[in-house]
């Protein structure tokens, strides 16, 4: 039993967070002294911190604002910004807040369990973007459920925009409601 309806299904692949660690980040210093981090300042203001577990990628600003993206849950969120603040721990920066997390934006990939035509879902649905030459899929933008998706011919779906797992899935539920009625 599938909350969506036989076949359908999606799940989130990327949750994209912006935190603040309330600290002033001394961004050579973390660069010259951790090997999972780039830093080049001439092109870019930020540092980036890969992290191996849970596999994520943090942008670290001078000013403690923090990007963090490639979880998979909020549960993964929490654990790699606590892995950042023990790595600043290692430069002898203490962190003594716990950071107020804010979603951006959740990436989430699934199927609608059908196989869609493209051309007839531009010309019937409104707000689509559909250029097969450049790429093999419909872009449709869902005003009203505040998220975008891909559509591709084979029933696969990708989902951005929405800034909640609930909000994801009311997506996906208005998205089939609107294909449901194209004839």
């Amino acid at each position: 039993m599938t909350k969506h309806g036989e076949g359908v299904s999606i799940k989130v692949v990327n949750i994209v967070v912006s935190s603040s660690l309330g600290h002033d980040i001394p961004l050579e210093k973390m660069a010259a002294t951790l090997s999972n981090t780039e830093y080049n300042p001439e092109q870019f203001p930020g540092l980036v911190i890969r992290i191996k577990e849970p596999k994520t990628s943090a942008l670290i600003f001078s000013s403690g604002k923090i990007v963090c993206t490639g979880a998979r849950s909020m549960d993964k969120v929490e654990e790699s910004i606590q892995k950042i603040i023990k790595s600043l721990e290692k430069i002898g920066i203490k962190i003594k807040i716990k950071p107020e997390v804010k979603i951006q934006n959740i990436v989430a990939s699934g199927t609608v369990g059908m196989d869609l035509n493209l051309n007839t879902l531009a010309m019937k649905l409104d707000n689509t973007e559909y250029e097969p030459e450049q790429f093999p899929g419909l872009v449709y933008k869902l005003a009203e459920a505040k998220a975008t998706f891909l559509l591709f011919s084979n029933g696969k779906v990708v989902c951005t925009g929405t800034k909640s797992e609930e909000a994801v899935h009311n997506a996906l539920d208005k998205l089939i409601e609107n294909l449901k009625q194209i004839k």
